[in-house]
């Protein structure tokens, strides 16, 4: 991205990010993961998106106006059996102004998005929502 250096220009920061910058945020999210983890991870795409759907927050039984950070969409790593395969990638969406709502200050933004990454990493994985709070996700 012509050289910035994202800690730089989001540690003191009020204004909403552009989707480009938001994104940014979750490629260095992905980015700081460890390379067994990254490697790992497949047949799954991280998209931004505003803002969940009406239908997302009630498949996350959540009702309207409610906050949705992230959701998971797909078929966890430990319930692929040996016939999964030619399927259509699984989905973790990122939402962007839910996290800004509660974030005040860039950097804020810049944590919660790793944490959000973390946590629908997690269910990927297969792991719950019970086993993503013991974990601290």
């Amino acid at each position: 991205m012509d050289g910035f250096t994202p800690s730089s220009r989001w540690t003191r920061r009020a204004r909403r990010f552009s989707q480009e910058e938001f994104e940014a945020l979750v490629a260095e999210a992905l980015d700081s993961l460890p390379n067994d983890i990254r490697d790992w991870l497949d047949n799954v795409v991280v998209v931004v998106a505003d803002e969940p759907a009406p239908g997302q927050l009630a498949r996350a039984g959540l009702g309207p106006g409610a906050l949705l950070f992230g959701l998971y969409q797909g078929v966890p790593k430990t319930r692929r059996g040996v016939t999964y395969g030619e399927v259509l990638p699984d989905k973790i969406l990122i939402f962007q102004r839910p996290i800004e709502q509660v974030c005040r200050t860039g950097e804020q933004v810049r944590e919660q998005v790793r944490r959000t990454v973390l946590h629908e990493i997690g269910h990927h994985f297969g792991m719950d929502e019970e086993q993503l709070d013991d974990a601290g996700v």
